[in-house]
């Protein structure tokens, strides 16, 4: 018997721009469609091995149309840890929705050997009325668990997510680590041969991403197969034997993860330090559209290098058309390994101090402060959201810039000749002896 577990073939998935004119269901098909899902659910869940393919009828070119994914094939065998990267619209979560039965290809074939879990929108099940303990059975049950399997793993879940002393209280109470611990504790523990992982990192702490990457690594030593996205470049090398890059809907590099994030990372000094959309085509929604985000100096000057003597200022432009105690405008400062540096948000501060907030357009500046940071590349990723509910723009390195160091500079050593301060950031701290204290 074949060790492959995962095969694709010519995989391609077609998308609308704009709304299905002419594509709407009647009510009778829409009944038909509610009452198949649960058994079509049930055969996702419970199935020993899953085929399915399209002839692309239903395919249409224009301008009205893109392809998310085109012409994708790969094999993935048993008890591997394969790696999907690329750039924000790539077409990596995509992937995944088919491979989870989610939505269904345009064109292509599709085979997976054994019970299929996904963990995409880790908590998008929740429901924040209801206690932990109650969301627990309600996000395994939509995640395909039967009762008695939830009831079963119960224990080691709620200790897997270190929530014992809040189980019983709404989920509306949790903080956002709490609630993602939650979330992901239950989607781990489901027992299946293939498990599809979307971005688990980009929320919670370092010790509640260390975790899941020790769960994941479990799970592969235990022979089952993980895909696993993820902007973690440090991740994606650590966890995966192999990888491969998506860019534009289709595979273009792949092999051991090494070789594939190092060319990635390579790619990625084209972006620049200032990046703008026309509101038409601004990440966001109705309620907030970003429109521009760019790293200065103090006089707002776009150069893409600074120095560490001088503070560093991210502005973020953008449009909104709701007024909301919940939403949290901020980044991420990241290194191109996709190591979160620091997340800030405007509530950080005291609710007196938050920028003012306008109908329409808005102009945020935040500083980072001079002396902080250590030389290197970084890249600003836009995370603006409503608290504890959903994103409105979580975007991955949308601009970069550099760091000189021209602070701390020991008379024993040269910047200049290559040499720079240990660590991602330098801060000068404070010295003095002790010697005389009694006086």
């Amino acid at each position: 018997m074949s060790d492959t577990v995962i095969k694709v073939e010519n995989l391609s998935k077609q998308y609308r721009i704009g709304g299905a004119k002419g594509g709407y269901k009647t009510i009778r098909e829409t009944i038909v469609d509610a009452a198949k899902a649960p058994f079509q659910r049930f055969r996702s869940a419970f199935a020993s091995g899953i085929t399915y393919q399209t002839n692309g009828t239903s395919q249409t070119n224009g301008t009205d149309y893109i392809w998310a994914l085109k012409d994708v094939s790969f094999k993935v065998n048993q008890g591997e840890v394969v790696g999907i990267i690329g750039r924000n619209g790539a077409g990596k979560t995509t992937l995944l929705k088919v491979l989870s039965r989610i939505t269904e290809p345009t064109r292509g074939r599709v085979e997976l050997r054994g019970r299929a879990g996904s963990l995409l929108e880790v908590g998008t099940g929740f429901h924040p009325e209801l206690t932990g303990h109650e969301n627990v059975y309600m996000y395994g049950a939509i995640l395909g668990m039967d009762r008695w399997e939830v009831t079963r793993k119960f224990a080691e879940i709620v200790a897997f997510a270190e929530l014992e002393k809040f189980i019983e209280t709404p989920v509306k109470r949790y903080s956002t680590g709490m609630y993602m611990r939650l979330a992901f504790a239950v989607a781990a523990h489901m027992e299946t041969e293939i498990l599809l992982v979307d971005e688990v990192l980009a929320v919670g702490d370092a010790a509640f991403q260390k975790k899941c990457l020790e769960k994941m690594n479990n799970i592969s030593k235990e022979g089952r197969t993980v895909l696993f996205v993820s902007h973690n470049m440090q991740a994606v090398q650590s966890l995966c034997q192999t990888a491969f890059q998506i860019d534009m809907g289709g595979i273009v590099n792949s092999g051991d993860s090494q070789s594939v994030v190092k060319q990635y990372i390579s790619q990625l000094a084209s972006i620049k330090s200032e990046k703008t959309w026309s509101e038409e085509s601004a990440p966001g929604n109705e309620e907030l559209k970003l429109t521009a985000i760019r790293v200065c100096d103090g006089d707002s000057h776009v150069s893409g290098i600074y120095s560490s003597k001088e503070d560093i200022h991210v502005e973020m432009e953008f449009i909104t058309n709701t007024l909301h105690k919940s939403l949290c405008v901020g980044f991420d400062l990241m290194l191109p390994s996709g190591e979160v540096v620091a997340r800030s948000y405007q509530t950080d501060l005291p609710p007196d101090d938050w920028p003012k907030m306008t109908l329409g357009q808005n102009r945020w500046l935040c500083s980072i402060p001079k002396g902080l940071l250590n030389a290197s590349v970084y890249y600003i990723s836009p995370r603006i959201g409503m608290h504890n509910m959903y994103w409105l723009v979580n975007l991955d390195f949308v601009v970069q810039f550099e760091i000189i160091l021209d602070h701390g500079v020991s008379p024993f050593w040269n910047v200049l000749d290559g040499k720079s301060r240990p660590g991602i950031i330098a801060p000068i701290f404070k010295w003095k002896s002790r010697n005389d204290a009694s006086k």
